[in-house]
């Protein structure tokens, strides 16, 4: 395990480098909290760097630098668009890294991301913390979006296909946003799974959101496999009509967005909400046979791993 601190990102001096041998990210602390990159030692970035941003530091305004935040939800603004722009404590404790922004001024939260990478195997786990620093109850809910760049295909799994005379309620809960169309050409609507392409030529937003139950997502960018894994729960109440996966893509982007129960949250309480992180390498085709062939091989392994 190699970890790097002063380590220089494109203009950021004092990120956080971590290894493993097999897959490697970098954490920024000159703002954040975010993970900037993720991806194979050595190779590129699987997360989105916005070019106009990297480096860049202070004010007031929030800014899209890319790779993987934290939010709360449900969206409103202001208070979603709190800037992270200021520089963030962190602590190392062997293997696991904590980066903790200074409470939000305009909504007394603060945030904490907790990282964690497998010494050996290709995955990594973070714990995102939102804490209640007010002296009131405040209702929220964990939200960890991660930014994926141009021409990335977004694979979500739908639940099990049932008959008719076994099945009489329904079971695959679909939330669309207003400005949500469902002939874009950027959507794949299969039996077994959603697809959301990102498509540099297309210029209007787009976004989905689902109740999945199987608690995975994945993202495909020529061979490179981003696989997210998270926990469903019956009894909880997400955010944005019952949502824990959410997809959303413009014309730079695509955005792979989990979240957590909608819990009200005592003074100095918190909540929290896990992911782990999984890379591999394969060629997925568009066709849902390909995915059932290469991709579900590669998320059966991921199980052994995951404690929620």
């Amino acid at each position: 395990m190699e970890i790097r601190e002063h380590y220089n990102y494109k203009g950021w001096e004092n990120c956080i480098f971590i290894s493993n041998g097999k897959i490697e990210l970098v954490a920024t602390t000159d703002v954040g909290p975010r993970v900037i990159k993720f991806g194979a030692e050595g190779g590129k970035n699987l997360f989105k760097e916005n070019k106009d941003m990297l480096g860049k530091s202070g004010g007031d305004d929030w800014r899209s630098y890319g790779g993987h935040r934290l939010w709360h939800a449900p969206e409103e603004m202001p208070r979603t668009y709190f800037p992270d722009n200021s520089t963030v404590p962190y602590k190392i404790n062997e293997n696991t890294l904590i980066l903790s922004q200074e409470t939000e001024v305009s909504t007394g939260i603060k945030k904490e991301i907790e990282i964690t990478m497998n010494e050996k195997e290709n995955f990594v786990k973070l714990v995102h913390r939102l804490i209640n620093k007010n002296l009131w109850d405040v209702e929220l809910a964990p939200w960890a979006l991660t930014v994926m760049p141009e021409k990335t295909r977004v694979i979500v799994p739908q639940e099990p296909f049932g008959l008719h005379d076994d099945n009489m309620l329904p079971a695959r809960p679909l939330v669309l946003w207003s400005y949500t169309k469902m002939d874009d050409k950027r959507f794949k609507w299969g039996s077994r799974y959603i697809q959301l392409s990102q498509d540099p030529g297309s210029a209007t937003c787009q976004k989905i959101g689902v109740t999945n139950t199987l608690g995975w997502m994945a993202g495909y960018l020529d061979g490179e496999i981003f696989v997210k894994r998270y926990d469903y729960s019956p009894l909880a109440i997400y955010p944005d009509m019952g949502c824990n996966s959410e997809v959303y893509t413009d014309s730079s982007i695509i955005e792979l967005e989990t979240l957590n129960s909608l819990e009200i949250v005592s003074p100095q309480g918190f909540i929290e909400h896990i992911e782990y992180w999984f890379y591999f390498k394969d060629i997925i085709k568009e066709t849902e046979d390909s995915i059932d062939e290469k991709l579900l091989p590669l998320i059966s392994k991921t199980f052994k791993f995951c404690k929620f």
